[in-house]
């Protein structure tokens, strides 16, 4: 299981950050999260503002996320192709100049609704760009054994842009108006823009010709063959369908018996700081020495928030389990890419990782349609209690396959790490670690 370290060796989980070129990256991931976490409030408020409309509102939004859904297989293999350093830089300077255009809309009043759409299609367009880059990014900027600490850094990142993005998007609303706080994340893109500018990595230029149709299979061979990678992402896709009953249940639990809308934002407030508390406890622990296992156990608690609300506990027990429920997402987070990073070749990491992300969420819209009318069925709690007993058995599905049980730790074990120190190079053995047997 998971081994505490010592303060000392709890220290020595930020040496990563005196990697140069991981440490720019870090920062320019700092900026862009915390901007990120500015933009659903800011935009909720712009559009409420400008229409009235919350179909409005879901329909911007949708955009966003609809565009990163689309594009992230093609931004896979694009970034198997290209520097990653080049294409993450491109993406954040697209969305600096779509969010300052969005900006300029909002604070001279002439936005329209169509306007903001077509700029978040676009803004997510560039995500998709970015976000299967990120991967083999930190593969090439990290040692094999920083790897755990470099992605522990980056949820912790992830997290504290998840309560301090929300708080400093409201400040400015109220102080200036949201086109203001829109204005403010498109400068944080130009800043990321600027970090990941000053990375020095090599890149190994292919001579192979580029095939959009062969380079896209190819990734799905490499995802497909690993039967550890494939069944845990078809189990965190119905996982994330099974949290829509938390997510849309939650708030109509909380106005009907915790006391109304104050009880909810205690509740997604204590999961935020959850996911704070994972981020840090992921980067003070040991690599366990069966990291997917590990990750899976721990796993079972992300069915408690669910479970308490079932149970019609207190407001206190509720927002409780959800802060485990967000600390244990990340610990199994950071597990979880640390073994991508370590176990997937460097030039197909990016094509393996958009599959990854494109599959575990696949299922998420299909939850948020079902459980209105399956509560209306079934009734609110015997909805919640079965949402929450699945989560707890799809969560240990994975360990009935071999690989996710057995596959070791690169630096307990005998599997073969990829420790790649260029953007692009090619690890020494791609994947023969894994072959015990997969698909």
């Amino acid at each position: 299981m998971v081994q505490a370290l010592s303060s000392a060796d709890s220290a020595s989980g930020l040496r990563v950050l005196r990697e140069r070129n991981f440490r720019w990256f870090f920062l320019g991931q700092c900026t862009s999260m915390l901007g990120d976490g500015m933009v659903a409030p800011a935009l909720a408020f712009a559009i409420l503002n400008l229409t009235g409309r919350v179909s409005d509102l879901g329909l911007v939004l949708a955009a966003g996320t609809a565009a990163q859904v689309l594009f992230m297989l093609a931004g896979g293999v694009i970034a198997d192709w290209l520097p990653r350093k080049a294409l993450m830089l491109s993406s954040d300077l697209l969305r600096a100049v779509s969010q300052g255009v969005m900006a300029v809309l909002l604070i001279t009043g002439s936005a329209r609704v169509w306007q903001l759409l077509v700029l978040q299609l676009v803004h997510g367009m560039a995500a998709a760009m970015f976000m299967p880059a990120v991967p083999g990014l930190i593969q090439a900027t990290t040692t094999p054994e920083q790897r755990q600490p470099a992605n522990a850094l980056r949820v912790l990142a992830l997290s504290g842009s998840l309560i301090a993005g929300p708080a400093l998007a409201g400040v400015l609303v109220v102080a200036a108006g949201p086109g203001w706080a829109i204005a403010v994340d498109a400068l944080t893109f130009a800043v990321s823009a600027a970090c990941l500018s000053r990375l020095r990595l090599r890149y190994t230029v292919r001579v192979r010709r580029y095939r959009f149709g062969r380079d896209l299979a190819e990734g799905w061979r490499e995802f497909r063959s690993r039967r550890w990678v494939w069944s845990i992402i078809v189990a965190a896709s119905v996982m994330n369908l099974l949290y829509a009953g938390f997510s849309v249940l939650g708030p109509v639990v909380s106005v009907r018996s915790l006391g109304g809308a104050g009880a909810w934002a205690l509740i997604s407030a204590a999961f935020g700081a959850g996911c704070l508390g994972g981020s840090i406890v992921a980067l003070c622990i040991r690599p366990p020495r069966f990291p997917l296992r590990s990750a899976l156990i721990v796993m079972v608690a992300f069915a408690c928030p669910t479970l308490t609300l079932a149970a019609g506990l207190t407001v206190v027990a509720v927002a409780v389990a959800s802060f485990s429920g967000g600390l244990v997402m990340m610990v199994f987070n950071t597990l979880w890419e640390t073994t991508l990073q370590q176990y997937i070749p460097a030039t197909t990491l990016s094509r393996v990782s958009a599959y990854e992300w494109a599959g575990a969420v696949a299922f998420q819209p299909l939850g948020l349609a079902l459980v209105a009318p399956v509560a209306a069925r079934l009734g609110v709690h015997a909805t919640l209690w079965a949402a929450g007993a699945l989560q707890i058995l799809v969560a240990l599905s994975p360990l009935l396959v071999p690989e996710v049980r057995t596959l070791p730790s690169p630096r307990t074990g005998t599997g073969t790490s990829t420790g790649a120190s260029s953007d692009e190079s090619d690890p020494a053995a791609p994947h023969a670690e894994v072959r015990r047997r997969s698909a």
